[in-house]
């Protein structure tokens, strides 16, 4: 049955990851990654090595009229839905393992920003009507050869961290546009986020390349 957020107050159904869980969120100091968790992390940022501070996290009336907030959903389910059509498209095994840890690690980013910034997603934004989505696939897959197994692999992950990078890069210069308050502290947040994000692509690339 439907609850309510104990932070916002908004009523959720049962299903829908809250914002809340009664976590804590902290930052580091020097690159503004933000995490959350049940505890604070022993030491140091494990991104850059900076201090961390706890903070109370950002409660905003409606979040998603929070442009740094939107834009980061938009970006998100862009690359969710790369991976979804990808997975529609690929039989290769090799493909398949692929995306599918990439496809979930979307979803994991998707509840990162429910966790953070309680955007309160639902299934209708997960989903496209079957017509964008073949109109979709045929321009994102455009220069990958999903028939080479391996050569579709690499291009897959080429892709996704060209988006990464573009999102990362997007956010640090709006960041720089604004003046300091609640905003441009979300933008250097999700610069630092879309920074970890292509850092853990670059790797798992360069170990499916030595295989």
């Amino acid at each position: 049955m439907p609850s309510t957020c104990p932070k916002c107050r908004r009523v959720v159904a049962e299903d829908v990851i809250c914002c809340a869980e009664l976590r804590t969120t902290w930052r580091c100091r020097s690159c503004r990654k933000l995490s959350s968790g049940f505890v604070m992390p022993y030491g140091k940022c494990f991104m850059c090595g900076g201090e961390l501070e706890t903070i109370e996290g950002h409660e905003f009336d409606d979040p998603m009229k929070v442009r740094p907030i939107r834009e980061a959903v938009q970006f998100e389910l862009n690359t969710y839905h790369f991976y979804r059509l990808a997975l529609a498209k690929v039989t290769d095994p090799t493909q398949r393992a692929v995306l599918e840890q990439l496809y979930q690690n979307e979803v994991d980013h998707l509840h990162h920003l429910q966790d953070v910034y309680h955007t309160h997603l639902n299934d209708e934004v997960l989903d496209l009507r079957p017509d964008v989505g073949a109109l979709l696939a045929d321009r994102l897959f455009e220069g990958i050869d999903l028939a080479d197994p391996r050569a579709g692999a690499v291009g897959l992950y080429d892709k996704a961290i060209a988006m990464e990078r573009r999102t990362r890069d997007h956010f640090k210069a709006l960041g720089g546009e604004l003046p300091p308050g609640p905003e441009r502290d979300i933008c250097l947040e999700l610069a630092a986020e879309e920074e970890e994000h292509v850092a853990l692509l670059e790797a798992e690339r360069e170990q499916f390349l030595v295989r």
